[in-house]
């Protein structure tokens, strides 16, 4: 998988330098420049959508983890994943170590996030579904996006065939035994790991429904919101747009980059589906471009700092640790 990762980042560099190119610096400066320090403000903003997203994953945990902890490794899972060249569940991984600092419990942690991603699976094709509706009820072109929806439908078997094996139960414990003959049953990568526990608190989570459909709604809550950013920094920018637009158009940028996972933190896919998209509700491209560039400072530099804080974190528990302290706990 980092072969493939580590070959589509030279061809999303490439669309994103073009894209730069064909539209000019000059403009896209200017532009920007216009906007001013006020765009800086997408910065803080964008911790509210995570936090509504962070209670979603605070409910499947029971509340035994803080709103405010889940909320930073939400921001730190988040980093991870679009920032780092690693696998898809890079930030996953991470968030399930982060997590165990306040809950020691390893099966039932990674039991909420594994319940969590299928969960977001769900709201994705949701959000994919309501802003393609958007485009065509306010465009009237179909054209545009069939590729998109085309895309959508012939990948939602994945997901499907995903929680049906999971519903079945005994995945991961078979996984485990699995794993036990290639690495050994006394290897490193195995200890701590229960796979017939991970199953059933998988199981017993999958079973609550009303708590499914919390999560789902606070997540899908947490798209909408995530939403504004787009309308705010086109209003910034100078053309703005109808709320149904801006959410249109994210619904649909996070649909393309879910769909180049290959392309690392999606550079140059995600801007340039954020550019043909904007066009279609009359944002000329210049504009179009510099929202594309803004969107990828803001998750540059709101990634860095989560990770900054992640690292700082390490540390501080590193050390209070060899003093005798527990921090986090």
């Amino acid at each position: 998988m980092k072969w493939l990762q580590w070959a589509g980042l030279p061809v999303g560099i490439a669309i994103l330098i073009g894209l730069v190119l064909h539209e000019g610096l000059a403009g896209l400066i200017q532009v920007i420049g216009q906007a001013g320090f006020a765009l800086l403000w997408l910065l803080p903003f964008h911790a509210l959508p995570l936090l509504l997203d962070a209670y979603a994953w605070h409910l499947l945990l029971g509340r035994r983890a803080s709103l405010v902890f889940l909320w930073w490794i939400a921001a730190v899972r988040e980093a991870v994943s679009r920032l780092l060249p690693v696998a898809g569940i890079g930030g996953e991984i991470v968030g399930i170590r982060l997590a165990q600092w306040q809950v020691a419990d390893l099966s039932g942690v990674s039991a909420s996030v594994i319940v969590e991603v299928m969960v977001t699976m769900a709201v994705q094709y949701a959000f994919s579904a309501l802003a393609l509706v958007l485009i065509v009820v306010s465009t009237h072109r179909a054209d545009g996006v069939g590729t998109i929806a085309l895309s959508l439908l012939l990948s939602l078997p994945l997901p499907v065939i995903a929680v049906v094996l999971v519903r079945r139960g005994g995945v991961f414990h078979a996984i485990e035994r699995w794993a036990g003959k290639l690495l050994g049953a006394s290897s490193s990568l195995l200890q701590g790991m229960d796979g017939q526990q991970l199953d059933a608190d998988i199981d017993a989570l999958m079973s609550r429904a009303g708590v499914l459909l919390r999560v789902f709604l606070w997540q899908l809550g947490g798209y909408l919101l995530g939403a504004l950013e787009t309308y705010w920094a086109l209003e910034l920018l100078g053309h703005p747009v109808s709320l149904g637009a801006a959410l249109a158009v994210e619904g649909l940028t996070q649909a393309v980059r879910h769909a180049a996972f290959f392309v690392p933190a999606g550079v140059g896919v995600q801007d340039l589906a954020v550019v043909l998209l904007a066009q279609l509700f009359g944002v000329d491209r210049e504009v179009a471009l510099s929202l594309a560039v803004v969107k990828r400072m803001r998750e540059v530099l709101f990634g860095c700092s989560a990770l900054v804080t992640w690292q700082v974190a390490e540390v501080w528990r590193r050390s209070s640790r060899g003093a005798g302290v527990v921090v986090g706990e």
